[in-house]
């Protein structure tokens, strides 16, 4: 036994680490947000309120929905795919499908049945219907009745800069209670912490059941154009800014991701983005699940029915969400996601360069349908 011990060390001894290489295994941990930017450019609340000041902002209190037309002859398939996507159909009528989550919206998905495919825009709720009223007029739009939609209200319709559709929507009643109750948090065994004893982890198969819509993004051409219109009207204001840099190392920036500013109140890290593209177009809504095991075994679900597969499961760096990108039928890009950062105004804003690393923490390499 002495000598294959001595036999054993002596091997290890002979195993050397190649020369200049020291290798640092993976870790993480959560840290407060200054910490985390100690290290990231930050922004001056002046670089959104210096030119608004005199504007009385639209008040926001959350996003509601989204909003797309699909073609009548896709209806079908679009239908299939929402439910394995975890949606339900909350209504259907000739003319339009709403779609829902478990939780208090009535519905977070939208589709009018047309000719061909469009973007409607997202759905904002504000605050009073002096809102609904001033945005009405920044638009030159009607107020109409939602007289067909679940839970009712009434909705404005407007045009940003670029031509794209923006919605806002007051006095919608919303369900008393989400339709699934919240779920005990599992019992993870780590390596040291092994709270989970003489108990199984059991799972039921199927889609990933949506919560909430979360947040959508834009391409767009003229950064500035579209980040002064969206902070000097609304209670929007960046979380975070990425700029470009040429060869004179003039920085321009060219994407922003901003959130509802509630003052002391947490909200997620972004409820909107925009990016600067060759292409103008709607880039993709983004619809909160419930925890890992359940966006990866909606993940596999929509897999073993055949959906197109975008980019996922991986974590982003800005925000923090552990994504899944998809297509629908149409050609639609929708996301799950969970883990999101929450932040409030006293939160800092950071600026850092655009590149492939600041979409990322882990994942497959990004593919560059995601990024046209």
């Amino acid at each position: 036994m002495d000598s294959d011990n001595r036999r054993a060390r002596a091997l290890t001894d002979n195993i050397t680490q190649p020369a200049g290489r020291h290798v640092v295994p993976n870790s993480g941990c959560t840290v407060q947000a200054s910490i985390a930017m100690k290290d990231v450019e930050k922004v001056s609340p002046t670089r959104w309120n210096s030119s608004s000041a005199a504007i009385q902002k639209i008040k926001i209190t959350k996003l509601s929905h989204m909003r797309y037309c699909h073609p009548s002859s896709g209806m079908e398939a679009l239908v299939s795919f929402m439910l394995d996507f975890g949606m339900e159909v909350v209504k259907r009528t000739d003319n339009a499908i709403w779609f829902g989550g478990y939780g208090i919206d009535q519905y977070v998905y939208y589709a009018e049945i047309g000719n061909e495919k469009m973007f409607l825009g997202g759905s904002w709720e504000v605050e009073s219907w002096e809102d609904l009223k001033r945005a009405s007029s920044l638009g030159g739009s009607p107020i109409v009745e939602l007289t067909d939609a679940p839970g009712g209200g009434y909705m404005t319709s407007i045009q940003d800069p670029e031509g794209f559709p923006v919605n806002f929507i007051y006095d919608v009643t919303p369900r008393l209670h989400p339709t699934k109750q919240q779920a005990e948090p599992l019992q993870v065994n780590d390596e040291f912490l092994k709270p989970r004893k003489g108990a199984f982890q059991r799972f039921q198969p199927g889609p990933a059941a949506v919560h909430k819509l979360g947040h959508f993004g834009l391409t767009i051409h003229d950064f500035e154009l579209q980040f002064d219109w969206y902070t000097r009207h609304f209670n929007l204001v960046p979380s975070d800014i990425l700029y470009a840099q040429d060869d004179s190392g003039v920085k321009s920036d060219v994407a922003a991701f901003l959130h509802i500013d509630r003052g002391k109140d947490y909200v997620d890290h972004h409820s909107f983005f925009f990016s600067v593209a060759k292409t103008q177009h709607v880039h993709h809504s983004s619809f909160e699940v419930h925890d890992y095991d359940s966006q990866n075994m909606g993940h596999y679900w929509l897999k073993q029915k055949g959906y197109r597969r975008v980019w996922g499961l991986g974590r982003h760096k800005l925000g923090s969400q552990i994504f899944d990108y998809w297509w629908d039928p149409n050609g639609f890009m929708v996301e799950h996601y969970i883990d999101g950062d929450l932040v409030n105004e006293d939160t800092p804003v950071g600026r850092q360069p655009a590149g492939d690393e600041s979409l990322a923490v882990w994942s497959e390499p990004v593919p560059a349908t995601f990024l046209d």
